[in-house]
């Protein structure tokens, strides 16, 4: 498929309102992409590499914005597609307003410039810019970048602009690609939704789907391949028994989400964002290694302790998670500790369909007694969570003190029968925490400081997702400035600054990258912020580095907290 046929497919599907109109474009661009359906599936949703695998291209936006400067015209700088990007709105917009092509027999890539872009092409290409590394690594990201700018149309530069920055901006939802997956192939939307559970990969799984559902019904959860994490809902003891007679009571902690994957090659670690964290977290991989002899894979959560065992707060978790140096130094300073609390897969079966209470007998038997490794290095602390099932009130609340005298942070409320499922936040997992409330937000603005602190972002815009949002997918809920050392400001301010979209005075636009855990005391409708809402007393507690924007707290979750006595 020709990249100029994709784009003006996005094109007509982003003109379109109609969600059953979408979905038909979208089933007929998959039925018509052929050997390149995987690459389209995902372009769709401005992907290059499957929702599992943690490569990233690596391109920050002031990259993307010197590569288009460089290829519209020798008078035109990155400064100039900043200033355009602030006019216009998005970066989508800003490329199709070039004429490239000028600078044709300098495409970087070896190609005379002439030839029409091809899907693959685009896709090859982009791959071997993510695989740059190294010394000289940016100046080859840009001349890579480059050439394929040279040689799109601006209806290509819009779509090739917003695939290289995550924002495709179509209009399109995850569960629309479901559902157009479905019409496409003529397969039920249950086969293809279980088979995304599995794979967490659309591309593959529209690929399966082309050829029938009995490819979608035989899919499975691989080991090493991570899926996305069961999510828990805010919720109380009554709610749980209520709902169910007798709850699945386990410790919250204060920690860091983990997907532990083992086989025969050896251990690998995924966060929540499923991206790789194996080489930061050794002790893990070896008790796991030491622990763990079948194929597996655990859902649990890695927590900082001190020397004598007692829980240490979330951030000095952060402090491990993402370490690419220094990592013996830091394993020394900050030890972690492995609490798995489900089994997804164990010795070659699946089991997502069983019920909870069966997951953890399987996870309990998995794993070896952590009593016979206490005298080598790594966690000290049993590595399974322990389960209470109990239909009484006091029993699990005797149960939450215990937990709270032990500095963890809470406990978790779960369906005894639920079975697992990934990406999924419903009513049958609740998280109950006595502390006060918390959001996890992203920060979409921010505005410079005054007198000692000019030099840093002092302020920062929160605001919460809104699920299928598409183009307006975020919305403002207030400003944090409290809680932040001069510190921390500092870091704050080395991390967000690259994603300075347009500044106007002190106030900057952000690109959404970051989510931030915001304490506060009320939440208040008002008319200032465009989610109807506003934070009172709001206070910084961490940058949240295990969330995506994606998966930062949702406007209806905000207005559930808010109508909620």
């Amino acid at each position: 498929m020709e990249f100029a046929a994709f784009a003006d497919r996005m094109e007509a599907i982003e003109a379109e309102s109609a969600d059953l109109e979408i979905v038909s474009l979208l089933a007929e661009t998959f039925r018509e992409a052929e050997s390149e359906l995987p690459v389209v599936v995902r372009f769709v949703q401005g992907r290059v590499f499957p929702a599992w695998r943690s490569a990233t291209l690596d391109v920050g936006p002031n990259l993307c914005y010197e590569a288009i400067a460089r290829a519209a015209d020798p008078n035109v700088d990155a400064a100039d597609v900043e200033a355009k990007l602030a006019e216009v709105g998005e970066i989508g917009a800003v490329a199709a307003s070039y004429e490239f092509g000028s600078q044709r027999g300098l495409a970087a890539f070896g190609s005379d410039g002439t030839a029409a872009l091809t899907v693959t092409e685009v896709d090859e290409t982009l791959r071997i810019l993510a695989a740059a590394e190294g010394s000289g690594s940016r100046d080859r990201k840009l001349d890579t970048l480059f050439g394929l700018f040279n040689r799109t149309s601006q209806r290509e530069a819009r779509y090739l602009a917003r695939i290289v920055l995550s924002e495709m901006r179509i209009g399109v939802g995850e569960g629309a690609v479901r559902d157009a997956i479905s019409e496409a192939f003529e397969v039920p939307t249950e086969a293809v939704e279980r088979a995304l559970q599995v794979s967490n990969d659309y591309g593959h799984v529209a690929e399966i789907a082309r050829d029938g559902v009995g490819g979608l019904d035989a899919m499975g959860l691989e080991v090493g391949r991570p899926v996305q994490a069961m999510l828990a809902q805010a919720g109380t003891v009554t709610d749980a028994l209520d709902e169910w007679e007798t709850a699945a009571v386990e410790t919250k902690y204060d920690g860091a989400r983990v997907q532990i994957h083992r086989d025969s090659d050896g251990v690998s670690v995924f966060s929540r964002n499923m991206e790789d964290v194996t080489d930061a977290l050794p002790e893990i991989v070896e008790f796991v290694e030491r622990s763990v002899a079948a194929p597996a894979i655990l859902d649990g959560e890695v927590v900082a302790v001190d020397d004598e065992g007692e829980p240490l707060p979330f951030q000095e978790v952060l402090r491990r998670f993402r370490r690419k140096h220094d990592v013996a130094r830091m394993r020394e300073e900050v030890t972690l500790c492995l609490h798995a609390f489900d089994c997804l897969h164990a010795d070659g079966d699946d089991l997502l369909e069983e019920p909870l209470v069966d997951r953890h007998a399987r996870l309990a038997d998995l794993v070896d007694d952590a009593d016979e490794v206490d005298e080598l290095d790594g966690p000290t602390e049993s590595a399974v969570s322990t389960l209470l099932r109990s239909d009484d009130a006091d029993e699990i609340a005797a149960f939450e003190a215990d937990a709270l005298d032990a500095g963890h942070e809470g406990i978790m409320l779960k369906d005894p029968e639920s079975t697992y499922s990934p990406g999924r936040r419903g009513k049958h997992w609740l998280k109950r925490k006595p502390d006060v409330e918390t959001l996890d937000l992203v920060v979409t603005g921010a505005e410079w400081g005054e007198g000692r602190r000019a030099q840093f972002l002092g302020t920062f815009l929160l605001s919460a997702r809104v699920e299928g949002g598409g183009d307006g997918r975020f919305r403002t809920i207030g400003k944090v400035a409290t809680g932040i050392t001069d510190e921390k400001l500092a870091e704050l301010t080395d991390r967000l600054e690259p994603e300075i979209l347009s500044q106007e005075g002190r106030e900057v636009d952000l690109r959404p990258s970051t989510v931030f855990e915001v304490g506060y005391e009320e939440i208040q409708t008002s008319p200032t912020y465009s989610s109807g809402y506003a934070l009172r007393f709001p206070r910084f507690l961490s940058v949240r580095e295990d969330k995506t924007p994606e998966s930062a707290d949702s406007l209806s979750r905000v207005e559930r907290l808010a109508e909620s006595p």
